[in-house]
């Protein structure tokens, strides 16, 4: 990774505030099994209970393992995530392991940025980011329909308390990124003019987790980068998924 930022290599999050957008890298994973993989985590990947603190997600740099509370801007629910170590983030809207077996490539990466804008065509998306309702199944509707990538049937999931959708998704046959609008499939966007989540190459895969917090979207995923990464990491990083838990009083 580089010397200047945790997860340049895992995250394309624009900063809130700056002039510019400044964007970095990210890509999928494959796999719709709800249930963890055989993965060590440590503590517990349940809902907050009473006598036990759950310590807020650092902002940036490497994460000692444990558990942490993630409250997401608009969300009126929180999420708890256990981590293992060797895990890092950057703004706090994400997750990142390089594979040690690849040092020069990206590795896994666990988002939960917003996602308000679904372009229609991942490939020509350019003036074509459209707005999504706020409920779980807009979005997944949006993305299942979206051309130049493809999507498993979405899985109805529990995730706590709360239900939700779980598909898989990755570029489409054979189209080339280089006749995509600025080199990149677009897959959703914070922004109306702006893409904040795309893919780099058509070999990156994500699975993702549309959660109905009550009517309000959450919206996860997890990332590989490409085919060659250990399966012990990808592994892992399904298990760092899987253990996102939204906390409810119910």
């Amino acid at each position: 990774m580089s010397s200047m930022t945790p997860l340049p290599k895992a995250a394309q999050r624009p900063r809130h505030l700056l002039a510019l957008v400044t964007i970095a890298l990210i890509g999928c994973l494959g796999g719709c099994q709800y249930e963890s993989d055989d993965v060590s985590l440590p503590s517990a990947s349940t809902p907050t209970t009473e006598g036990r603190t759950v310590p807020p997600l650092p902002e940036s740099g490497n994460i000692d393992a444990g558990t942490y509370l993630v409250l997401v801007t608009g969300y009126t629910v929180p999420f708890e995530i256990t981590v293992p170590e060797g895990w890092s983030t950057g703004d706090g809207d994400g997750l990142a392991k390089d594979d040690p077996d690849h040092p020069d490539e990206w590795g896994v990466f666990v988002g939960w940025w917003p996602a308000d804008y679904v372009p229609t065509d991942a490939c020509a998306w350019q003036g074509a980011l459209v707005e999504v309702d706020p409920s779980a199944k807009a979005f997944v509707d949006a993305m299942t329909a979206q051309t130049s990538t493809a999507s498993t049937p979405p899985v109805e999931v529990m995730v706590g308390n709360y239900s939700g959708f779980e598909f898989d998704h990755s570029v489409e046959g054979d189209v080339d990124i280089t006749a995509c609008d600025r080199d990149k499939f677009c897959i959703h966007s914070e922004f109306s003019n702006e893409c904040t989540r795309w893919y780099s190459s058509a070999a990156e895969r994500e699975t993702y987790r549309v959660v109905d917090l009550n009517g309000q979207r959450a919206v996860s995923w997890v990332v590989q980068f490409h085919e060659s990464i250990n399966p012990e990491l990808t592994r892992e990083a399904r298990a760092v998924f899987d253990s996102i838990v939204f906390r409810s009083d119910k």
